[in-house]
């Protein structure tokens, strides 16, 4: 986050940056402690506006992904992996009559050995 900027406001503009993608911004979805680097994570839920996106300069690919096509292997933070698996279990309910959660979590990082 920037000085003065509220967690949604980074929110878009982190997304708009790394992402070049416009949102609609819904609520707070997880909220994940990362206790060894100092951080927290958090994600909303949004939809995006248009398919006009691109890798901003500190992103590698942009791509969307259905869920039997996502590279887990290949994704660079546990936040983000622990965030997608909390919406597919999420979304299923939600295909039921259900809701969409708040979610959280604490990244632990495994001693070395």
């Amino acid at each position: 986050m920037e000085n003065n900027e509220t967690t949604s406001d980074a929110a878009l503009r982190e997304t708009l940056e790394e992402a070049g993608a416009r949102l609609e911004l819904h609520q707070l979805f997880s909220l994940l402690n990362v206790p060894h680097a100092h951080q927290v994570h958090m994600f909303y839920r949004a939809t995006l506006l248009d398919l006009d996106f691109s890798a901003g300069v500190e992103s590698l690919d942009v791509r969307l992904f259905s869920e039997e096509e996502i590279p887990w292997d290949d994704i660079a933070f546990p936040t983000v992996a622990h965030t997608l698996k909390f919406f597919f279990s999420d979304l299923e309910k939600v295909r039921h009559g259900g809701n969409f959660e708040l979610h959280t979590h604490d990244i632990i990082k495994p001693a070395i050995r």
